[in-house]
């Protein structure tokens, strides 16, 4: 199973991959997780992305993919692999499309989490955790037993701030205006399922298991 998943922020991605990950036994492949490990491995791409780290820039297309590509052809791969965080961008899909081609290789489904812009304002801002042993809650689905004290250590919950209500609409905003538009990419293509991310967490694994094996 080759499947990319697509989500706003707080949409349940990494929740829902490592299930999928656990039951078809082939690889989460997280940008961000890859980016680093090829500048730790050394590979050619990483030494292209540590320069360009290193100056404070932004990493470019051409070296993402590149990396990705450097991944794909790792040999847990063989059977399958889940995208999460790639391809942001049109660009970046179409190149991910063309270096898919160059290693004989074919999407199978495009996963779509859909879920509620304020619906997902109010889980993530909700979110605290503890300043000692970084133990997370939510004050309203899973609260602590005493507030802003952690059940397992008694430290101070804090809320960090990536989940501030300000960095949360900034991070939704940037998803909209970048990442949306894969969503009518994939559809053209036909690959493309949409799921309601709004259910529980077990009812939307079940939804995405039925989409991507479907006929």
């Amino acid at each position: 199973m080759k499947l990319i998943l697509l989500g706003p922020p707080g949409a349940g991605k990494g929740t829902q991959a490592k299930q999928l990950v656990d039951r078809f036994g082939i690889p989460q492949i997280s940008t961000g997780d890859i980016l680093r490990g090829a500048v730790k491995e050394g590979t050619p791409m990483g030494v292209k992305a540590k320069g360009f780290m290193d100056a404070g820039g932004l990493v470019p297309d051409e070296v993402v993919v590149g990396i990705v590509r450097e991944r794909l052809q790792k040999q847990d791969c063989a059977n399958g692999f889940i995208l999460d965080g790639f391809p942001r961008t049109v660009p970046q899909a179409d190149a991910l499309k063309e270096t898919l081609g160059e290693l004989g290789k074919d999407l199978d489904s495009v996963v779509s989490l859909e879920v509620d812009a304020e619906a997902l304002v109010e889980r993530l801002t909700g979110r605290r955790t503890c300043k000692d042993c970084g133990r997370g809650f939510h004050v309203k689905f899973d609260p602590p037993r005493e507030s802003k004290k952690c059940d397992a250590c008694g430290g101070e919950l804090i809320q960090r701030d990536d989940d501030k209500e300000e960095t949360i609409r900034q991070r939704l905003q940037v998803y909209d205006d970048q990442t949306s538009p894969l969503v009518a990419y994939y559809r053209e293509q036909g690959l493309l399922k949409a799921v309601d991310g709004m259910l529980a967490m077990d009812a939307v694994q079940e939804k995405i298991l039925a989409a991507v094996q479907a006929p």
